[in-house]
C-alpha cells in the first residue's frame, strides 16, 4: 500500500515555475541507486512567481500548499512523509565563478588520494571564492582534477604527489533563496535540499554521454530560459534568462487584441489545431505566427547567441539539448540551430520514466530533481552544497565546523607562495574558460534585459516576409 512506503525511501521534490508549481514523490530503487520510482505527483497552477521569480508570498505559498495537498490525494502518502522536500527554483543575477586549488600528497613519493586529500583541495580552491555579503553560493562545481599535471575524471584511489582542482561556483543575490524558504515553510514543508532550476531541468533531459562530449542544455519554460554548460561530464556554468512562453502569451494578446486567457488557449492551440478552424472563429493565423516565430527568434538570435558568443561547435561535439514546454513549438529546433549554427536535440521525454501528464519536455525539472538526489547520494564532490549560513534551512554546523578546522589546519602547516596562487589559468589544451566572471557580451541575468515588454511597433509589416522563411523550415 501505498500509505505503508517508508518516509526514508521517499524522495519529494518540488520545482517552484512561473505557469506551474509542482510536487514529485518518488521511491529509491537500495539495488539500483541511480534508479527510482515514480509514485504519483501534485501539480497547481503558479500564483505570485513572475519570470520565474516570487513575487508575493502569500500567493506562492498558496500554490506550494495546493500542490502539497494534491500530491497527498494523489499518492496516498501522509502529510507528514511529503514534509521534507528538494526545491528546484529560479534566479536571477545568477555569477560563475572559477577558482583553483592545490595540495601536495606525499613530497618526493607518490601517494593514494584519500577522502581528506579531496576535502582538502577542494577547501584550498574554497578559500579563493570571494564571499560577498548579499550572495548565496549554492553550488560549487569541480569542473576539473589533475593529478601530477594529468587530466583525472575520479582521483579517488589514484596514486599521485600533486592534486589540483578547479572550482566552478555558482552564486546570487541571498534574497532569492530567503524568499524560496520562507515561501515553502510558510506552505507547512521542510527545505531538505536546493537546486536552481537551469541545473535540474539539465539533469533531467541531458544524457551522461552527451555532457562527457560536451554539449548546451537550453530549457525553455514559462517565464525563463535556462542555460548550463557541460564539458567533461560535469557543469561548469549556469545562466537564466527572463525570457519564456509567458511572453509569447502577452505578445499574442497585445497584437491580436485578446485577453491573456484566450491568447494562453491560442498559444495551445495554434499548431495543433486545423488553421481553417481558426480562422473560422477570427483568428489571424499568420499572424499569430509570425509573433511566435519573431519572439523566438529575439531569444535566440540576440540574447541567447549573446550569452553563447565564445561556444562553438568545436568545443560542443554534443550540440544543444533543447527543452521545457515551449521546446513544442514545431520547427523551434531547426530555428535555433540555424542561429547558432550548431546541431539541436529536441528533448521528447525526460530522462526517468514519469507518469502520463509528466512524460513531456514540459517537466524536465522534476526529473532533474531526481537525478540531482542520486547524484549528490552517490557522489558528494560532484556538486558540493553551500556551507554558507542561511535562516531556515537544515543545520549545518557540523559540516562547517569542519571545514573550518580543515582550513585552520592548512593554515599553520608551511606551503610554497607559488602553489597558492589563485590565478593559475587551466592549461591551453583545457580551452577557454566559459565559466569566468568577466564581460563576455553575454546577457548579465538583470530583470528587464534590455526587453521592452511592449511588442516592436509595425510588427506585421516589420515581419512580411518572414512566412517565406517559416515555411522553408518545414
Amino acid at each position: 500500500m501505498p500509505g505503508e512506503r517508508r518516509s526514508d525511501n521517499l524522495i519529494v521534490g518540488l520545482s517552484l515555475g512561473t505557469t506551474k508549481t509542482t510536487m514529485i514523490v518518488a521511491e529509491k530503487n537500495p539495488d539500483y541507486p541511480d534508479s527510482v520510482h515514480v509514485i504519483g505527483f501534485g501539480p497547481a497552477p503558479s500564483k505570485g512567481i513572475a519570470k520565474g521569480i516570487i513575487v508575493s508570498l502569500p500567493d506562492a505559498r498558496q500554490s506550494v500548499m495546493r500542490a502539497y495537498q494534491e500530491a497527498q490525494s494523489i499518492t496516498g502518502i501522509s502529510a507528514k512523509r511529503l514534509k521534507n522536500v528538494i526545491v528546484a527554483f529560479n534566479a536571477l543575477d545568477v555569477q560563475s565563478e572559477s577558482t583553483h586549488g592545490m595540495i601536495t600528497l606525499g613530497g618526493r613519493d607518490s601517494k593514494a588520494v584519500e577522502e581528506d586529500a579531496l576535502r582538502n583541495v577542494i577547501d584550498r580552491a574554497r578559500d579563493y571564492v570571494p564571499m560577498r555579503s548579499n550572495m548565496y553560493s549554492l553550488h560549487m562545481i569541480p569542473t576539473r582534477y589533475e593529478l601530477d599535471g594529468q587530466n583525472v575524471d575520479e582521483p579517488l584511489g589514484m596514486n599521485g604527489s600533486q592534486l589540483d582542482v578547479w572550482l566552478q561556483t555558482v552564486a546570487f543575490p541571498m534574497t532569492y533563496v530567503q524568499n524560496v524558504v520562507s515561501c515553502v515553510q510558510g506552505a507547512g514543508l521542510r527545505v531538505r535540499g536546493l537546486v536552481l532550476k537551469p541545473l535540474a531541468s539539465s539533469l533531467g533531459a541531458v544524457y551522461e554521454e552527451e555532457m562527457r562530449a560536451g554539449c548546451i542544455s537550453i530549457c525553455i519554460g514559462g517565464g525563463t530560459t535556462g542555460i548550463v554548460l557541460y564539458r567533461g561530464g560535469r557543469a561548469f556554468r549556469v545562466m537564466s534568462i527572463p525570457i519564456g512562453g509567458e511572453h509569447i502569451r502577452r505578445d499574442l494578446a497585445t497584437v491580436l487584441h485578446m485577453t491573456l486567457g484566450e491568447a494562453e488557449h491560442l498559444k495551445k492551440r495554434i499548431f495543433a489545431a486545423n488553421e481553417d478552424d481558426l480562422r473560422s472563429e477570427g483568428v489571424d493565423v499568420d499572424l499569430a505566427y509570425q509573433v511566435i516565430y519573431a519572439r523566438l527568434e529575439e531569444l535566440f538570435g540576440e540574447y541567447i547567441r549573446n550569452a553563447l558568443a565564445e561556444c562553438t561547435p568545436q568545443h560542443f561535439p554534443g550540440g544543444i539539448i533543447l527543452s521545457g514546454g515551449v521546446s513544442e513549438t514545431p520547427g523551434i529546433d531547426m530555428m535555433l540551430g540555424d542561429i547558432l549554427q550548431m546541431p539541436v536535440r529536441k528533448v521528447e521525454e525526460p530522462i526517468y520514466a514519469m507518469p502520463p501528464g509528466l512524460d513531456t519536455a514540459a517537466y524536465v525539472s522534476l526529473a532533474g530533481i531526481l537525478k540531482y538526489h542520486a547524484v549528490t547520494e552517490q557522489d558528494p564532490y560532484m556538486f558540493i552544497k553551500s556551507d554558507q549560513p542561511l535562516p531556515g534551512l537544515a543545520d549545518n554546523s557540523e559540516e562547517r565546523e569542519r571545514q573550518e578546522q580543515s582550513r585552520r589546519a592548512r593554515r599553520e602547516r608551511e606551503r610554497d607562495p607559488e602553489d597558492d596562487d589563485p590565478g593559475r589559468e587551466e592549461p591551453e589544451d583545457y580551452g577557454r574558460d566559459y565559466g569566468r566572471d568577466e564581460p563576455d557580451g553575454g546577457y548579465d541575468g538583470g530583470d528587464d534585459g534590455g526587453y521592452d515588454e511592449e511588442p516592436k511597433p509595425n510588427l506585421k509589416e516589420a515581419l512580411g516576409g518572414f512566412m517565406e522563411k517559416l515555411k522553408n523550415l518545414f
